[in-house]
């Protein structure tokens, strides 16, 4: 294990030195990086972690297999992504839509160096000899990332109005209490620098579930404010986001916009559904009678909104494992709806984009088991080799939903994303 490096030893910022680093993790065929921004999170959020691979190791392509991969002891962390379609694993369910990515059902490695950040230094660890002058001597490209003009819609306004009017009516027959409902904005043969457009975007929308993944060709730029799952000793906890208001552009109207949220029974009805949703599925794993709620429907601001935020959480039975966990929780009932099988079929009904990473999650497992998982929202995908560029948003449909509303909200998630392309919707 390698000694820690005072951030006042480098010759460069910190915050130079991060950009070098990433710009270098990037050079190789796996590489996976998680920032919280050092922002204040109820129970905490990622660690700052940087992780680096060739690939010459065979990973797991099943939960299954995840679970016999992760018996293997190791002194690295473990990092990857599981798609929302692994679904179609855990049930019977499939996925025929259009899918502009193709990435793997999941994806995780072993990492050959990784790189931990603490508040006044960062160690290197793992295959570390001459790592530091490698990061040092990295080119940061002075060119700005590329701009798109325009993001076409896989799902055009007026479908996607039809679509929730049509969910609205499912709902009133007893299909579903809520449904998310999520669309597709796309752009083809982009060029642009995936790791200066996610810092790029870390500085339009800093998060504390940020995160920067790349596997062969493809890449994810994240800024998630949300917590799938985490995992410390016994203990696990779930933050379901539903409910959000844009920011007010004074300290008034913003604290007017925050009591707007706070009120609105339809926003806290959605947040409510989905915390009953996660206390079941989190009971399915945990000792009887320890799920509790600690938090309900908080609010918590972020750069462009402000959201909904409660904290559900449990002890786990002796023995479970993450399989266990994904198994009972997974996909996270925040991106789906409830009851969550027949919100799948639903949402397979009437979207026309294959949900792919978006949805899925991305995240780590320490040597201990430990692990801790965000919701893939508020992010771009991107393949070098086709130029196909990429990010989905969506919304919880409940009864009470007007569908020019739900459209709107699509839009306000997607402002950091458009401004950082300089992209308007088509």
């Amino acid at each position: 294990m390698s000694s820690p490096i005072p951030f006042a030893a480098l010759p460069i910022s910190a915050a130079q030195f991060r950009v070098k680093a990433l710009h270098w993790a990037a050079q190789f065929a796996c590489c996976a990086y998680y920032d919280a921004h050092e922002l204040p999170y109820p129970g905490g959020a990622f660690a700052q972690l940087l992780a680096v691979a060739d690939a010459a190791e065979a990973g797991p392509a099943t939960l299954t297999e995840l679970a016999d991969w992760l018996q293997t002891p190791t002194a690295a962390p473990r990092c990857g992504f599981l798609t929302y379609d692994l679904k179609n694993e855990l049930e019977q369910l499939s996925s025929h839509h259009f899918d502009g990515l193709h990435w793997p059902a999941l994806h995780f490695f072993t990492p050959q160096t990784w790189l931990r950040w603490g508040p006044e230094s960062v160690e290197i660890q793992g295959h570390s000899t001459g790592v530091l002058a490698a990061i040092l001597a990295t080119e940061v490209p002075a060119a700005a990332p590329g701009r798109v003009a325009t993001l076409r819609p896989r799902l055009p306004k007026a479908e996607y109005l039809a679509a929730v009017e049509a969910i609205r009516e499912d709902i009133l027959n007893g299909e579903v209490y809520e449904l998310n409902l999520c669309q597709e904005f796309y752009a083809e043969s982009v060029a642009l620098d995936p790791v200066s457009t996610f810092f790029q975007l870390s500085e339009a929308s800093p998060t504390p579930f940020a995160g920067f993944y790349k596997w062969q060709d493809r890449y994810l730029l994240c800024a998630s404010p949300e917590r799938f799952v985490r995992r410390q000793g016994p203990d696990v906890i779930s933050q379901p986001i539903k409910g959000t208001i844009r920011r007010g552009l004074t300290p008034a109207e913003d604290d007017q916009q925050r009591q707007l949220l706070a009120q609105d029974e339809k926003e806290q009805a959605e947040n409510l559904m989905i915390v009953d949703l996660v206390r079941n599925d989190l009971a399915r794993v945990a000792r009887s009678g320890s799920v509790q709620v600690p938090e309900l429907c908080g609010l918590y601001p972020f750069r462009h909104v402000w959201q909904m935020i409660s904290t559900v959480q449990a002890e786990l039975r002796p023995d479970t494992s993450l399989l266990d966990v994904l198994r009972a929780t997974f996909p996270m009932g925040s991106m789906t709806g409830a009851p969550k099988i027949r919100a799948m079929q639903l949402i397979e009904h009437y979207e026309r984009t294959k949900r792919g990473l978006y949805s899925g999650s991305l995240g780590y497992v320490w040597p201990n088991g430990d692990f801790d998982f965000n919701v893939v929202i508020r992010s771009l995908q991107y393949r070098t080799g086709t130029g196909y560029l990429s990010f989905q948003v969506g919304s919880a449909i409940t009864y009470d939903s007007d569908p020019a509303r739900e459209y709107d909200e699509c839009l306000l998630k997607a402002r950091a994303l458009l401004d950082v392309l300089g992209a308007e919707v088509k």
